[in-house]
């Protein structure tokens, strides 16, 4: 059995998950094809090979090209888009699943409901090219389970739609209870709503709902994802490979 351990020792994004998993042995044509079948012109994806302190990996830019007015799509809008996409069955499902847990998790924050949250536009293109690619790329690698380690509470402020809101955002926290967590000095979102959405949806858990530990495995391979940021540690989110 195929298991992916998502070591998030600076943190996860939608992008940074992207990243490790092209790093870890994505092939990056077939996954881009297979992105096409999302049916959207309005972004592209750059791809390049990076290094943080001296660590080797990639980093993944989703680049709207043409975003438009208005006040963004709401998860039906979202589910039309999936489900008319080329994209595999299990895809489709798996992806829409991740953007409904970020909708409850938005819903409860906001005192609104799943239905009527929207995705503003440039953030609704860059989340289903993050989270649709992450979805196709653990399929790709024929990933079965996934493990989440600790995850990294930092402290400080993230401006959206609604003003400035101390990291990690409400939605964040509300999509990882029962998720470890450890403080981390460093004051900047290192856990952003779409990565974790991306690990509440994958992540195994323990007949209590918790996150469950990750069980011996032998290692196969491993990716290293780079964040947009720059950090005096660095900011990257380790994939490893591993059988069970």
């Amino acid at each position: 059995m195929r298991i992916a351990y998502l070591d998030c020792f600076s943190g996860i994004s939608g992008d940074m998950l992207l990243g490790a998993l092209l790093h870890a042995g994505v092939d990056e044509a077939r996954w881009r094809e297979g992105l096409r079948g999302l049916g959207l012109e309005e972004f592209g994806i750059s791809v390049t090979q990076v290094s943080c302190s001296g660590i080797a990996g990639v980093q993944v830019d989703v680049i709207v090209t043409s975003p438009q007015e208005g006040h963004g799509r709401h998860l039906s809008d979202i589910a039309r888009i999936l489900q008319a996409s080329t994209l595999p069955a299990s895809v489709q499902s798996r992806a829409l699943a991740v953007f409904t847990r970020l909708a409850e998790a938005e819903a409860r924050i906001h005192s609104s409901t799943p239905e009527d949250i929207h995705f503003h536009e440039v953030g609704a293109v860059d989340a289903l090219v993050d989270i649709a690619g992450a979805c196709l790329g653990l399929e790709m690698l024929g990933v079965e389970r996934v493990y989440v380690s600790p995850l990294p509470y930092s402290r400080g402020w993230v401006k959206c739609m609604h003003g400035s809101i101390p990291t990690p955002a409400p939605a964040t926290l509300a999509l990882l209870t029962g998720f470890a967590w450890r403080l981390d000095a460093r004051p900047m979102e290192l856990v952003t709503p779409t990565g974790a959405a991306l690990a509440a949806e994958w992540a195994e858990r323990t007949p209590e709902g918790d996150a469950a530990p990750l069980p011996a495995i032998t290692l196969r391979a491993a990716g290293y994802g780079a964040g947009q940021r720059k950090t005096e540690r660095p900011n990257m989110l380790r994939l490893c490979l591993g059988d069970l």
